[in-house]
């Protein structure tokens, strides 16, 4: 198997879609899907579900897009890892989604730089989806949350667990109630809730605004235009002319600190466990 196969096959696998996997990939479709039909073919298995109307991953399919996203962050890890040697310059690269984790990150790195042995910790700065960096070799760790950001295939420990707040302009009246429950928010036909990109980069439908960070997520909120339900401990980050309010029933959100499998490195390792002291 090729990697070039793996690539396009994870493609049309995240995307769900072989126009918007082909135009991801910079190529033309029908390439693509021979590309997708010849690995089938030498398997001997169907990795997709295809009809006029969707694709969706077979049991199989599912199998392979964990080891391939899993074998093709290994090769750009490796690739970089290997520049990196020839810089003698050691040091991590820490992927975490901008604006989140704000007061974890900021001890994790003031404690991590106080061991003996610490190396220099760049940070990545993603505005959606910090786990890709990790997949692409662009990272070696990452902070992420669960069940928002994907973990499967990579090593995790858990940091911490909070619940959920709903974000929205002070005039709202929900705004000024101590609590509220989770279909109460994402019902609300003058703010229809914030999309964010799917795995592949695109949006899923909805009449709610398309959002890429969350600054500007926070401006559109506080402009009256979508609302979003988003962990406790973005409180902090919060405009003038918004509120939290706690969502009772909402799923609790779990803080990891994530990194490829296999991964063996004396600074990651000092990295995490100085992440799960804290």
């Amino acid at each position: 198997m090729e990697t070039r196969e793996l690539r396009y096959f994870v493609a049309v696998a995240e995307e769900l879609h072989f126009g918007r996997a082909a135009e991801r990939l910079g190529i033309a479709q029908p390439p693509l899907s021979r590309t997708i039909a010849r690995l089938e073919r030498r398997l001997g298995v169907a990795l997709l579900e295809r009809t006029s109307r969707k694709v969706s991953l077979t049991e199989v399919g599912s199998v392979l897009l964990a080891e391939g996203r899993a074998i093709l962050g290994a090769v750009a890890a490796a690739e970089r890892h290997t520049r990196r040697a020839a810089t003698s310059r050691p040091g991590l690269v820490l992927a975490t989604k901008a604006g989140a984790s704000g007061d974890l990150l900021a001890k994790l790195l003031e404690a991590y730089a106080a061991e003996p042995g610490a190396v220099a910790v760049d940070l990545l700065l993603c505005e959606s989806q910090p786990h890709r960096p990790l997949r692409d070799g662009r990272a070696d760790v990452a902070l992420l949350h669960q069940p928002f950001d994907l973990t499967a295939g990579l090593d995790t420990e858990i940091l911490a667990t909070e619940g959920q707040v709903a974000i929205l302009p002070t005039w709202h009246p929900l705004a000024g109630r101590s609590c509220v429950r989770l279909a109460e928010v994402t019902s609300l036909p003058d703010l229809p809730p914030a999309r964010w990109p799917g795995p592949g980069g695109a949006y899923p439908e909805g009449p709610g605004a398309e959002v890429h960070n969350q600054t500007q997520l926070f401006q559109l909120i506080a402009l009256g235009r979508t609302t979003v339900v988003m962990p406790e401990s973005s409180r902090a980050g919060l405009l003038d002319g918004l509120a939290a309010v706690p969502v009772l029933d909402a799923p609790p959100v779990t803080t990891v600190i994530a990194w490829p499998p296999r991964v063996r490195s004396r600074a990651l390792a000092g990295l995490v466990e100085v992440a799960t002291r804290l």
